[in-house]
């Protein structure tokens, strides 16, 4: 049984770390959460792709046969890590119980969801519960700049082949069951140098990028409308050109941020952008920084309906709704690992002074976790 008192002082005991990343300062709260799960009598691995950044894997096994028991496991993965804490807070950053919220850099984002999952893993080894299907809780670090220590590699190779992710990094306890692919990009254009006062002679590079970008800026990539997603956007992020105001440049960067819709192809989407800016200059570099796809999983897909059904047994409303940032569920999607995304965070204190969570949510949403864990070891 979820132990209420017990959950809000281990969410006050998870944010007494300090996880800032960057740096990645995520030591000493790793070696916390694995002697908590060790405690429990549970399998734990330790595995770390960046040094003293290790993620935490912990595993209550199912009474299937070991390969299926693995095969069909439920994956709960909250990550432990967080942005700057930051100046001007009103309350503790590393923790503070007002009324019904605590308050603390992480509490939303996402170490509400961290203690929420290791709550989750006492209560059913204490409550004795027979699972026939592997629980596995992997606690991640380096969320909050690309994943690349943490839950991408650990995916990636195969460490976790789960037979559905839970990825515990979202609000009100709703279900993101899609989410918008993600092309990040730089554009160089390159001009000629000439003197500011003679710039006939030249060719300026600034000026084709700024008649680039207005294209962009009015590009209309093609879509079909999408239920739980806005239209495809795209965004200029930097610029940086020139040497000193008297000369033309000869040289201009700027960084776009597009995001795209399920059903768009991510290489259609790129070369319509190269099309706009060959409009403009041959002369021009295109850099792909980062692709992430897009994602989604049906409304009417089994574990899905298991979690609103769960969700229904706690008289907790439940929306299913899609995610215009990206979230680490896009990551299961070239393994063909079905995921999506929910979480007891409260909606919009996420990276922001005096973050917050509602311990009712909190408590809640831990409930309906643990009964979806029991639901999905059913079907």
């Amino acid at each position: 049984m979820i132990n209420k008192l017990r959950l809000i002082a281990l969410t006050k005991k998870v944010l007494s770390f300090n996880s800032e990343n960057p740096p990645g300062n995520e030591l000493a709260l790793a070696k916390f959460i694995e002697n908590d799960m060790r405690s429990l009598g549970l399998e734990v691995k330790l595995v770390t792709y960046a040094k003293n950044r290790p993620n935490i894997i912990a595993t209550l096994k199912g009474s299937l046969p070991r390969a299926q028991a693995q095969k069909q496991s439920i994956l709960l993965t909250p990550h432990f890590d967080t942005v700057p804490i930051g100046t001007g807070w009103k309350y503790n950053p590393l923790g503070q119980v007002v009324g019904n919220k605590i308050y603390g850099r992480g509490s939303s984002d996402d170490k509400g969801n961290l203690a929420a999952s290791m709550e989750i893993m006492r209560s059913l080894v204490e409550d004795g519960v027979k699972l026939r299907k592997d629980v596995v809780m992997a606690a991640t670090v380096d969320e909050e700049t690309g994943s690349k220590a943490g839950i991408l590699p650990l995916v990636d190779k195969k460490v976790l082949k789960p037979g559905l992710a839970l990825v515990l990094d979202s609000d009100d306890n709703h279900a993101v069951i899609a989410q918008k692919g993600l092309i990040h990009c730089r554009v160089q254009i390159f001009g000629k140098k000439a003197h500011g006062a003679y710039n006939w002679l030249g060719v300026n590079a600034i000026e084709i990028a700024a008649l680039v970008i207005a294209k962009l800026k009015a590009l209309k990539l093609p879509y079909v409308k999408h239920q739980f997603l806005r239209e495809p956007t795209i965004n200029i992020g930097t610029i940086k050109g020139g040497d000193k105001v008297n000369m033309v440049a000869d040289f201009c960067e700027f960084s776009v941020d597009i995001r795209y819709l399920p059903g768009m192809v991510g290489e259609d989407v790129i070369n319509q952008i190269k099309k706009v800016i060959g409009s403009e200059t041959k002369k021009f570099e295109f850099i792909i920084d980062d692709h992430q796809r897009p994602y989604e999983i049906s409304k009417e897909h089994p574990f899905v309906k298991a979690y609103v059904r769960s969700a229904q047994k706690e008289k907790i409303p439940v929306i299913l709704k899609g995610s215009e940032g990206a979230t680490v569920i896009s990551f299961f999607r070239k393994h063909k690992i079905p995921a999506f995304a929910t979480g007891v965070g409260a909606k919009g204190t996420a990276h922001t002074t005096d973050e917050y969570l509602n311990i009712s949510t909190l408590i809640k949403g831990t409930k309906l976790l643990e009964g979806f864990v029991k639901e999905y070891d059913r079907i």
